[in-house]
């Protein structure tokens, strides 16, 4: 398999990961995506549609459905009185450790075929693909996550 095709459908493996680990917890694996991201900060309306790729009518109806849930929440913004940031509340952020987890869980598991040496060099590999494009921050280290999701 050449480069290009394992690169593009191992995004749709990582996406079906999502998408499962969604179902298990009652959410879409957009929502699992939000929630994923809104772990390390608040984030306002702009950065979330920058990071999770969407247009602001799919971003704000993202927004619209996690508040629904009681997912999230939108707050003022302290350093603009006009703009509103993205938060988790309560219930998102056991939410998101639960989410977290499990899908830890499951994305290590798509390479328990590989050896330890492989997996350090496809970490390795994919980590600089990963900053070289300056991909941002949609999901941390496990060591960066929150006690409760490790």
């Amino acid at each position: 398999m050449g480069f290009v095709t394992a690169l593009v459908r191992s995004s749709f493996l990582v996406n079906a990961v999502y998408a499962e680990s969604g179902r298990e917890h009652g959410i879409t694996a957009q929502q699992g995506q939000l929630l994923c991201v809104l772990m390390v900060q608040p984030y306002g309306m702009r950065e979330l549609g920058a990071m999770l790729g969407l247009a602001k009518s799919s971003l704000t109806g993202l927004v619209d459905r996690s508040v629904q849930r009681g997912l999230v929440r939108r707050e003022a913004d302290p350093e603009d009185g006009r703009a509103v940031r993205v938060a988790l509340t309560a219930t998102g952020d056991e939410l998101a450790d639960a989410f977290y987890a499990e899908t830890c869980r499951r994305v290590a598991r798509l390479s328990d075929s590989l050896d330890g040496t492989d997996r350090e060099l496809l970490a390795r590999l994919l980590g600089r693909l990963v900053l070289e494009n300056k991909v941002p921050v949609v999901f941390m280290e496990p060591d960066e996550a929150p006690p409760a999701a490790r």
